[in-house]
């Protein structure tokens, strides 16, 4: 197997590299630019760049079949492919308005079953949805009806939500998950990234399966990596990666939207893999990576059963 031997890249670059969806991008008519949500958009724009969450799916498509494969230098200088197959972790999508929620089919079977896809807490209203991932109660101050509608303008109305919660053997790769979930919740194939609220996001579960060539068992290439990404434009032309100055890679337009990943966590780090390229740097910015992971979750007052358990945060 050849590799690039001149390439500056470390492991972790590699990796995030090698698992950062680019998706096919499309331009958004100029005549429903007015239309945006000028506080999720508020630049102004000739040309705004969009995806569908259909387009995005397809980039794990193979990716679920057969892993993707990240190129790996080890301690020795021996090189080989290490493959991780994705798993939908989590996701929350908020939309800019409550007829989105249309795009459900209600196939309720009148027994009572609640929906075991989604955890959306359908029987609650949709205010109750708002308040509880606000984290505050109509008591905090304020009219109910005013403070619904900053809540509203703010964060969206949710739409959807799946916290995944079974052991990695019993999960299902990202693409058949999303297949399955997109029977009940259409919009999760038809919904744009301009449609979708600052506050949508999905986190990705990778598990390790084989490395190429094969052979003996290294136990630095156990590590189970969670990336968390944004789905909304809101943040496409941001540079999540500032610490990492190469203007040659800088996107252009047309070329597809890169989701990199805003967030990190890891599991089962051993050794110094991961965290021995960049003189060093590696080491903190996976920590910042952690970080930022949770300080989001914070904001949006989320349980993560996998950031949980990554992290060693166990709950009764």
């Amino acid at each position: 197997m050849i590799f690039d031997t001149g390439s500056t890249q470390s492991n972790l670059d590699c990796f995030l590299h090698c698992t950062t969806p680019t998706v096919k991008s499309q331009f958004l008519p100029k005549s429903e630019i007015r239309n945006l949500n000028r506080l999720w958009h508020p630049w102004e724009r000739e040309k705004i760049e969009y995806f569908t969450l259909g387009d995005l799916w397809n980039c794990y498509d193979e990716w679920s079949a057969y892993g993707a494969g990240v190129p790996i230098v080890l301690n020795n200088c021996e090189t080989l492919v290490q493959y991780y197959v994705p798993y939908l972790s989590a996701i929350q999508i908020f939309t800019s308005s409550s007829s989105v929620n249309g795009l459900r089919e209600d196939n309720e079977s009148g027994d009572g079953e609640r929906d075991c896809f989604s955890d959306s807490c359908s029987d609650e209203s949709e205010s109750d949805k708002l308040w509880r991932w606000e984290g505050c109660s109509s008591e905090d101050g304020g009219s109910e009806q005013d403070s619904l509608w900053h809540v509203n303008n703010r964060l969206g109305y949710l739409y959807f939500q799946y916290f995944e919660r079974s052991t990695p053997y019993g999960r299902v790769p990202l693409m058949d998950k999303i297949n399955g979930l997109s029977r009940r919740y259409p919009g999760l194939m038809s919904l744009r990234s301009v449609d979708l609220s600052p506050a949508s996001w999905m986190a990705v579960a990778w598990y390790p399966i084989y490395h190429i060539p094969m052979g003996r068992t290294i136990k630095d290439l156990s590590t189970c990596f969670l990336t968390y990404h944004t789905l909304s434009s809101s943040f496409q032309d941001m540079d999540l990666e500032d610490d990492i100055e190469r203007p040659e890679k800088k996107r252009k337009e047309g070329e597809g939207i890169s989701l990199l990943p805003f967030g990190l966590a890891t599991y089962k780090m051993q050794g110094n893999v991961w965290v021995s390229g960049n003189c060093g740097r590696d080491q903190e910015r996976l920590l910042s990576l952690l970080s930022v992971a949770d300080s989001w979750l914070k904001q949006l007052r989320v349980q993560h059963h996998d950031f949980n358990y990554f992290t060693g945060i166990r709950h009764g």
